[in-house]
This record gives C-alpha cells, sequence and structure tokens, in this order.
C-alpha cells in the first residue's frame, strides 16, 4: 500500500452541552456528543423512516476547546473533521476489556465549524487547530492580495 488516510467529516447536532474536563497534564479536554441522520420514504407502507447516528467527538487543541465551552452548546449544528481513534480500557465493573471509536481533533488537519446563524455574530464560525478566520475578512482583500498566497 502506497499510503493511508485517517479521516472523518461529520455535519450533526450535539446532543448535550459539550463536557469539558481537566487532564492529569493540567490541559482541557472537550467531548461531544454529535448526531447524525438520514431519512427516507419506506417503499412498502410509504411511511418517512429516519435513522440516528451518534458520534463521540474528543477535542484536544486548547484553543478549540475554550472555543466550544464559550460558544458550543446543546443542539447547535456543526462541522468537524477529524481521525478516527480507538482506545483500549477495562471495565470496571467485570474487569472485562472494552474499545470506543472516537474521533478526535488534534494535530494540524483537524478543524470545527459553528453552522448556526446565530453563532455568526461577532465571533468566528471557522475554527480549526492550524487557523481561525472570520467570515468577511477574507471578502475584504483584494484579489491581487489572495495570488501572491498561492504556494505554485
Amino acid at each position: 500500500m502506497a499510503g493511508s488516510l485517517n479521516k472523518v467529516q461529520l455535519i450533526g447536532r450535539l446532543g448535550a452541552d459539550p463536557e469539558i474536563k481537566q487532564m492529569v497534564n493540567g490541559k482541557s479536554v472537550a467531548r461531544l456528543s454529535i448526531a447524525t441522520s438520514q431519512s427516507w420514504k419506506d417503499k412498502s407502507s410509504g411511511e418517512r423512516k429516519e435513522k440516528t447516528e451518534w458520534h463521540r467527538v474528543v477535542i484536544f487543541n486548547e484553543g478549540l476547546v475554550n472555543v466550544v465551552q464559550q460558544y458550543v452548546k446543546k443542539g447547535a449544528n456543526v462541522y468537524v473533521e477529524g481521525q478516527l481513534s480507538t482506545r483500549k480500557w477495562k471495565d470496571e465493573t467485570s474487569g472485562q476489556d472494552k474499545y470506543s471509536t472516537e474521533i478526535v481533533l488534534q494535530g494540524y488537519n483537524s478543524s470545527l465549524t459553528m453552522l448556526d446563524s446565530r453563532a455568526n455574530s461577532n465571533s468566528s464560525n471557522l475554527v480549526s487547530e492550524n487557523k481561525s478566520s472570520l467570515p468577511n475578512e477574507n471578502l475584504n482583500q483584494d484579489s491581487s492580495d489572495l495570488d501572491d498566497e498561492i504556494p505554485f
């Protein structure tokens, strides 16, 4: 295999307020529970059906954790981009090994975008670990300025 790719992109709604915790190293971590849904019309009955999937998202970047803590609440519509990670842990009651698969936002290629219009007041609606930009900031730039930033 020449290479591999571990990338997850989700658009969904938070099922609960973000959970912010302190790690032993003193840094904060945010945990989100995001729901994605699909709906269809049942061919035999004509009835509308819906299926919801729940996704665990863990954010390790301190800047993103601060934004999540201040601006993201239950019901918020968000876009997240990160990597799948499976961790192993022991169940305290049975002593059996358990596994949890999560979407981790950490490192250069992770991002969080708040999609709700109510979050677009004067705050940033695009926040990523490697950049933060206001949506109107780019509209005010002269197009000739943008040509200088193209790396090829």
